[in-house]
């Protein structure tokens, strides 16, 4: 029996930085990363792909800003929709083509995936996830007053918009993901966190103005389809303690109970390594074996345990 892994991609594994960003730049970073987890399928790896989408919504959102004059604005939750099929695109033709070169009979398939929420969440009380782009004061609050915008100013580099960011309760296309994983496919889903619904009083999907968080989203599929690992691709090859400071430490191994007292210390910061910490938590908590944390280059050495930060239960 193949073993199965969700691995969620980071926005680094498609833009690797601001003088890189156009859809060829977006799609020469998705050949390298799935040559490597192309690498991990080849090891004999059942594999369901999730991906960030954070740049790629904020490129939309402001095309539609500044084509309002002239056509109707997009949504949030149909951001994420258009998002996870351009990025799922990019990913299935590059698996296709590495799949080709390796002689490997394997396909890829992409699925609009919905995620639901809360719409009690306190998240929807207090709006934290900046979106879009920076707006002068004028501007923003305008927006507040027409559009119900929540504004925030954001650290002296001007204002912008800030959406609620829930926690994902369900993975509504669950049942497609995995008949697809059951089948061979290497599956791309859940891509952004996923759209994020609310059920209405009757029951009926609603979309929500709302922003999930990838990682999180990540840690609930892979409890859901049962994976054998979560394996989370990031900046780093490994996670570290006093990140960037003199007296640095790079892990090779946490236990559970060691993950949550240095997340609680304050080790792994809220905007960066602090998610994909507390998704890992979660993932072991629901019943998961093992997480690992790693840079995309080194997927297969981390599975082989030559490097990588892995957590695993107490």
């Amino acid at each position: 029996m193949a073993k199965t892994a969700v691995v969620a991609i980071g926005g680094n594994s498609l833009i690797k930085d601001k003088d890189h960003q156009t859809v060829p730049d977006q799609y020469a970073a998705a050949v390298e990363t799935c040559t490597h987890i192309a690498g991990m399928i080849a090891q004999g790896w059942d594999v369901v792909i999730t991906h960030g989408n954070g740049p790629q919504v904020g490129f939309i959102l402001r095309r539609s800003e500044l084509a309002a004059h002239e056509l109707h604005t997009v949504p949030l939750d149909s951001c994420g929709a258009d998002t996870q099929g351009a990025i799922g695109y990019m990913i299935q033709k590059a698996l296709y083509n590495e799949f080709r070169k390796r002689g490997m009979t394997k396909q890829a398939a992409t699925v609009v995936t919905q995620v639901l929420v809360d719409k009690n969440d306190p998240a929807y009380q207090n709006p934290s996830k900046p979106i879009g782009s920076f707006m002068d004061k004028e501007k923003a609050l305008k927006h507040r007053e027409e559009d119900g915008w929540v504004v925030v100013e954001d650290a002296g580099r001007g204002w912008r918009r800030v959406v609620p960011s829930p926690i994902p309760k369900r993975i509504i296309e669950r049942d497609a993901i995995k008949t697809l994983l059951d089948h061979g496919f290497t599956v791309i889903a859940v891509g952004g966190g996923g759209i994020p619904v609310i059920e209405d009083e009757e029951g009926n999907l609603v979309g929500s103005e709302a922003v999930i968080d990838k990682d999180y989203a990540s840690s609930l599929l892979a409890n859901s389809i049962n994976a054998d690992l979560l394996l989370i691709s990031t900046a780093v090859e490994k996670v570290a303690l006093n990140y960037g400071k003199p007296n640095q430490v790079w892990l090779d191994r946490m236990t559970l109970s060691e993950a949550k007292k240095y997340l609680a210390e304050g080790h792994f910061h809220k905007g960066s390594m602090g998610p994909k910490i507390q998704a890992s938590i979660w993932f072991l908590e629901r019943g998961g074996k093992e997480a690992l944390i790693t840079n995309p280059e080194n997927i297969e050495r981390a599975l082989l345990g030559q490097t990588g930060t892995r957590i695993e239960p107490d």
